[in-house]
């Protein structure tokens, strides 16, 4: 799903970071500095959100390790998420565990049925420093989830059965972008 720029945003669109570059696999680190490099940071995070057609994207994803990640999501209801969290923590998940498709901007083209909680709530910080929480059901409670997942160095790759996760390595090293990191 694609999305406008978000309004007066001036971000820049950054290179994506792929499956199996090390930053993905490894836990970001907290976020100290509130200045005006993380409100940049989450400007070119939304305008390459937005360039990929994702409903979310963490820092890590291009390529900086910090817990930080940027969200425009609907609901299972349509209803409009738009929003980002610094240093989130995953405080309750809950209600029925869902399976359904899910894909990744560092995964391009590819998804997998990886099964998620129903609701999910996120506690964290906006870029001026104040505490926020968020709350979502449904496929937006996936978005968060997956988006704290990254942050841990967690790809919904690994949450994936034996089965589920042969196939998707196996569509992966098929991708133009997949070859090339087997040679690397």
């Amino acid at each position: 799903m694609r999305r406008g720029p978000i309004p007066g945003g001036t971000g820049q669109v950054r290179p994506l970071t792929l499956y199996r570059t090390p930053v993905l696999h490894g836990p970001c680190e907290p976020v100290t500095d509130f200045g005006p490099e993380l409100h940049r940071l989450v400007e070119d995070m939304f305008a390459t959100m937005y360039a990929a057609g994702g409903v979310g994207l963490a820092a890590n994803q291009i390529g900086v390790p910090l817990r930080v990640f940027v969200y425009d999501c609907p609901d299972d209801e349509d209803r409009r998420h738009l929003g980002h969290l610094v240093n989130p923590r995953l405080v309750d998940v809950g209600g029925e565990d869902v399976t359904g498709p899910e894909g990744c901007l560092s995964l391009p083209g590819l998804e997998a049925r990886t099964t998620r909680a129903d609701h999910a709530r996120v506690e964290g910080l906006r870029t001026d420093g104040a505490p926020v929480t968020v709350e979502g059901t449904g496929f937006f409670a996936r978005c968060l989830q997956h988006e704290c997942d990254h942050l841990d160095g967690t790809v919904y790759a690994d949450r994936l059965g034996p089965l589920r996760r042969r196939r998707l390595l196996r569509a992966v090293r098929r991708t133009p972008w997949g070859a090339r990191a087997e040679h690397d």
